[in-house]
């Protein structure tokens, strides 16, 4: 509403009639444009912005798990290493007591043959409306979960997609983070097997570029400028204050530090 009674004030002062209908178009423009961006924010929600947070994180935390353990039944039955995964995404989470059961009782409902994963996941995408950072690392943690036993199934990768899809995430990018995934697993076994051999990481360039997004073509100023957007996507601190509970604060800092890791290898 402003911006037209200014732009209509202003044009009216430096071209009377005709300025002020222009003016009042575009003060229309600039309210319009404003709206959008207020809206995006949380509209006046935003304002009451610290029990939101909570609910926010309490929302991503149960669709995490429970999505985690749909991905873990899509092949018929939860192996013992896909319990076994969960099981150490919690300690590295230092889930313990009422954290670790409710994340437990959300697996087990994700189980659940009758699970309504359509709805949870439109919840979801309404509650974390223009959170892209967070919707995409949401989608991290369950390739993850699809990746536990080291292959990823095509009853998993067809759920994975449709996940991604109703996230609003494009099958492209889908394809995207699937490779970044798969090189940063990749990459940390190699890290794993180096230090058990007391050895220095033999991470090749291609192996690194692969975890940066990048092909073996990238060029100086292509590695850095995916190195700043890869961290800047993962930054732990600006992804618990959008809606991350705190406890999957780890997930986002491995994350920052194999991109960190292979930037440094790159340099």
């Amino acid at each position: 509403m402003w911006g037209k009674i200014l732009g209509t004030a202003f044009g009216f002062l430096f071209g009377k009639f005709l300025g002020a209908a222009l003016g009042f178009y575009l003060g229309h423009m600039f309210d319009k444009s404003l709206k959008q961006n207020f809206d995006k924010a949380g509209g006046f929600q935003s304002l009451f912005s610290g029990e939101d947070v909570h609910e926010r994180q309490a929302l991503f935390f149960y669709t995490c798990f429970s999505v985690m353990g749909h991905i873990a039944k899509s092949n018929g039955r939860v192996s013992e290493v896909h319990i076994k995964a969960a099981s150490l995404f919690m300690d590295e989470m230092d889930l313990t007591g009422e954290s670790r059961q409710e994340a437990k009782d959300a697996f087990v409902a994700g189980k659940d043959a009758e699970f309504p994963l359509k709805d949870t996941l439109s919840d979801f995408k309404a509650r974390f409306a223009g959170r892209f950072d967070l919707l995409q690392l949401f989608l991290e943690i369950q390739i993850q979960m699809a990746f536990s036993d080291g292959h990823l199934s095509e009853e998993e990768k067809s759920l994975l997609q449709k996940v991604s899809k109703q996230l609003g995430i494009s099958k492209t990018h889908f394809i995207f983070i699937l490779k970044r995934y798969q090189a940063e697993f990749n990459f940390r076994q190699g890290q794993q097997k180096s230090n058990k051999q007391a050895q220095t990481n033999k991470m090749g360039r291609k192996q690194a570029l692969e975890v940066l997004g990048l092909s073996d073509t990238a060029n100086e100023k292509e590695i850095k400028k995916a190195y700043r957007k890869l961290m800047s996507q993962h930054h732990p601190d600006k992804l618990v204050s959008q809606g991350l509970p705190e406890h999957l604060m780890e997930i986002a800092k491995r994350k920052s530090q194999d991109i960190q890791a292979a930037y440094e290898y790159l340099k």
